[in-house]
């Protein structure tokens, strides 16, 4: 099948007549693939090409959990290109071809991937089941490793095992929705306001404010907004949404209060920000985390389980992480001199193998 491509809105009479039927989805897509799942029968079998938004993110969540603890993964192929499969379409993600047999999971899947449908260059591999879902992963994520140089990437990863739970961080997405709070928004900061921080202002690992821009500098400190700020501290941006002209999918910058000084600061709500129980990071650790963020063996490997341009605090939180000591020592090393991407990458090799 080729399944129709749109979004499902919570109150729509589609997705309401689904859920009368035990199925939960963001997208008619998935609907199908959940529905055909349904009319199979055992040994039964299902070749689909679709979208990759499913393989990650919280609104796929309840679909993968369905799919994989009914269907047995055989094979998947992904398009590389976020837009050869269907170039007529808005579809701005990596697309996939799943082979799929109703019954238990094989313990192998095989792996292929190329550019886009008119690519012969297709590579081929056999991994296991189990590097393809994690075991006790609570959220499922689909991981499509698809050649030896990303297998080498996923491996060196697979050192960390630390989670934000274990870091004692939190990330959370910014809480200035900015179309709800659209009267104290102010293009220019003055005593009345304090900063407000959109992805535009992040720039080369830093935040550059106040900046000339289409987007505000300033929210207005009152009453009305006062559930929207956070304290003034050292914190970590990621960008919600990757830009076409970006090459990485994960783009983190440190907000320094040093730099910025302000009593409270507003995040809107195309950033997610990581944090201590709400509060500011130490600087050291900051840095080391948005290094590590930056680095092209998190790009590499956030590409395994995500195919589109969304960065979601549900895959943030999902990742593994090396240790406190080593993000502390990655950030020391980094405090100084600004660093090029060569350097970091480095950095977060050498660092990595010390995680055992």
């Amino acid at each position: 099948m080729n399944p129709p491509y749109k979004k499902l809105s919570a109150g729509s009479n589609a997705r309401l007549a689904l859920r009368r039927v035990g199925i939960e989805t963001s997208n008619l897509y998935a609907a199908f693939l959940a529905l055909a799942v349904r009319l199979l029968d055992n040994g039964g079998e299902l070749v689909a090409i679709t979208p990759r938004s499913f393989c990650n993110g919280p609104y796929f969540r309840p679909f993968r959990k369905a799919f994989l603890g009914a269907m047995s993964l055989r094979r998947i192929h992904v398009f590389e290109s976020r837009t050869a499969a269907f170039s007529s379409d808005d579809v701005l993600q990596e697309n996939v071809i799943i082979h799929a047999i109703k019954g238990e999971q094989s313990s192998n899947v095989v792996i292929s991937s190329s550019a886009g449908p008119d690519d012969d260059a297709i590579t081929l591999r056999t991994v296991p089941f189990e590097s393809i879902v994690s075991v006790g992963d609570p959220e499922q994520f689909i991981h499509v490793v698809p050649d030896e140089i990303g297998q080498h990437a996923a491996d060196l990863f697979a050192r960390f095992n630390c989670s934000l739970a274990d870091l004692d961080l939190g990330v959370s997405t910014g809480r200035v929705v900015d179309f709800r709070a659209k009267s104290f928004l102010r293009q220019d900061p003055d005593l009345t306001t304090g900063p407000l921080i959109y992805p535009t202002h992040l720039q080369d690992g830093a935040v550059a404010w106040p900046k000339v821009s289409k987007k505000p500098n300033a929210l207005v400190d009152c009453a009305e907004t006062a559930t929207l700020w956070m304290p003034s501290g050292t914190y970590v941006l990621v960008k919600r949404f990757s830009s076409k002209e970006e090459k990485r999918r994960v783009v983190a910058a440190v907000f320094d209060p040093a730099v910025i000084p302000a009593k409270k600061v507003g995040f809107e709500n195309h950033l997610n920000v990581f944090h201590t129980k709400g509060t500011g990071l130490a600087p050291n650790l900051a840095r080391g985390l948005s290094a590590f963020l930056n680095s092209t063996l998190v790009d590499t490997c956030f590409r395994h389980f995500s195919g589109h341009t969304q960065v979601n605090a549900t895959d943030l939180r999902n990742m593994k992480y090396p240790t406190r000591n080593i993000l502390h020592e990655l950030g020391r090393r980094l405090r100084h001199t600004p660093a090029s991407q060569e350097e970091i990458d480095h950095l977060v090799a050498e660092l990595s193998w010390s995680s055992g």
